[in-house]
């Protein structure tokens, strides 16, 4: 890593909202750990993914990783044990991790040659995880990257939950009714961006988008994208 781990720290810690802290942390990260794929996923109370970013990961890698590869993961497994980050060397017997469920099931087709998770906790609990793969001809992760990387998910997990505090004691009982991705999502349509637009931005389908869009309003009780837009007006980002 040539770049100082402090400059991030100070780029969390200042980080106005849920969604400059994800993207902030989404724009910059693979300076400092010289990977080519990475990710953010959080979930929500029920244990499921409420939201996904990633960066040189395509949907597909992410439906087949929910599919058939979360369940045979053992670097996760880790994370969820001891809440620690890992990386595939730390947790397998030398030489078998090509010979793993995982790398042969989604790994291998995606050229993710070397993996390294770290663990995002809330309140004593896992709520997320950081992801990151470096591809075919790069160094495995080292011991200095796996304390490098427990680092940055502590200060991700304590401003991601400082975030959300703040917003718990937002009056507009209304965004209780959405999910973090939602959020993200009204944050963008408040900006006036295309369904197309949302989906380019955040990494997701155009359907993705839409179908999104159609539980918000419902839950809202709205039915046009002006109309949401203006009852969720003092919970939106500036």
């Amino acid at each position: 890593m040539d770049y100082s781990l402090h400059r991030l720290f100070q780029a969390i810690a200042t980080a106005p909202t849920e969604q400059a802290l994800r993207f902030r942390f989404m724009d910059s990260i693979s300076e400092y750990f010289g990977v080519q794929r990475w990710g953010i996923y959080l979930l929500d109370t029920e244990d499921s993914l409420a939201s996904v970013d990633v960066k040189g990961v395509p949907e597909a890698f992410v439906e087949r990783y929910q599919q058939v590869g979360k369940s045979v993961d053992p670097v996760l497994r880790y994370v969820v044990r001891y809440h620690a980050p890992a990386h595939e060397e730390l947790v397998l017997p030398k030489g078998t991790w090509k010979q793993s469920q995982l790398y042969k099931r989604c790994c291998a087709a995606y050229d993710h040659e070397h993996i390294m998770t770290g663990p995002i906790i809330g309140q004593g609990q896992l709520i997320g995880t950081v992801n990151f793969a470096r591809t075919s001809n790069t160094p495995a992760f080292s011991q200095l990257d796996l304390a490098s990387f427990g680092a940055v998910c502590t200060h991700f997990s304590a401003r991601l939950a400082e975030l959300r505090h703040q917003l718990s004691v937002v009056p507009n009982p209304l965004f209780k009714r959405l999910t973090p991705r939602e959020v993200q999502i009204a944050n963008l349509v408040a900006k006036g961006l295309t369904n197309a637009e949302i989906g380019a931005e955040l990494w997701i389908t155009q359907n993705s988008v839409k179908q999104a869009l159609k539980r918000m309003f419902r839950k809202l009780e709205v039915s046009a994208r002006t109309e949401m837009v203006a009852r969720l007006r003092d919970m939106l980002s500036p």
